[in-house]
């Protein structure tokens, strides 16, 4: 299996970058600016199976996609897990800082696939990341809620669009799950112990819950799903 990962070195993307080297084959591992990083991840893939291969790479820069998507001649899966924005209330963000968190969170599923699209395989897919900000009120997340929900209504439009190519589009939208992310949350642990609170299965998510999940769209016993927004939350969304 040949896979594209952006935003590969760390966090949800090293554990799908590691989950999927388990079946062999090529993992581009693509980061921004961490190489040791990435170069950690590139032995874990290594060490799990799979063909690392490293590209830096800004997803905001149109010539770094094409350059990412030359990279092998032809994909499985193309991952779009790089994301990046401004958390703050509405009246606090900066007009540079909705366009930063657009240009990195969701411009790149759209244009990186495009420059992929003859190299994806009959059958391959294609794999956004979201999250429950997408659909509920998160103190601090309207950049980012707006960027994964128009993540996921990129899903249904690209679903319909590559079906002729067989391609499917499906994304995750992840609930509480503990990166370095939880970093710029304003009452980090305060929101922690609230969410394991609330969760029916009482605990955060792990990067590697989030890996699994991706892994289990890519089987071909999901070969007739696409255009899907599947929430991977622990059961928070329902409470």
């Amino acid at each position: 299996m040949d896979v594209l990962i952006t935003g590969a070195s760390r966090g949800i993307g090293r554990a799908t970058a590691v989950q999927l080297a388990g079946h062999g084959g090529r993992v581009v591992v693509n980061y921004l600016r961490n190489e040791e990083a990435a170069a950690e991840t590139a032995e874990l893939v290594r060490t799990a199976g799979g063909t690392p291969v490293v590209v830096q790479g800004d997803v905001r820069d149109p010539k770094d996609l094409r350059r990412l998507a030359q990279t092998l001649d032809r994909y499985d899966a193309v991952i779009h897990n790089a994301a990046l924005g401004v958390l703050k209330p509405c009246d606090k963000i900066r007009a540079n800082q909705w366009d930063l968190t657009m240009e990195v969170s969701v411009r790149p599923m759209w244009l990186l696939t495009m420059e992929c699209l003859d190299r994806i395989v009959e059958g391959g897919s294609v794999i956004g990341l979201s999250s429950l900000g997408s659909v509920k009120f998160v103190p601090g997340y309207a950049a980012m809620g707006a960027a994964k929900g128009a993540v996921e209504a990129l899903t249904r439009q690209l679903a319909v669009e590559l079906s002729p190519k067989k391609i499917r589009v499906n994304t995750l939208r992840g609930g509480l799950v503990d990166t370095d992310a939880l970093n710029y949350f304003h009452e980090k642990e305060k929101v922690i112990e609230t969410a394991k609170k609330i969760t029916p299965m009482g605990r955060l998510g792990t990067p590697t819950d989030i890996a699994k999940m991706v892994d289990l769209l890519l089987d071909e016993r999901a070969g007739w799903l696409t255009g899907q927004i599947i929430t991977v939350d622990g059961g928070l969304s329902l409470v």
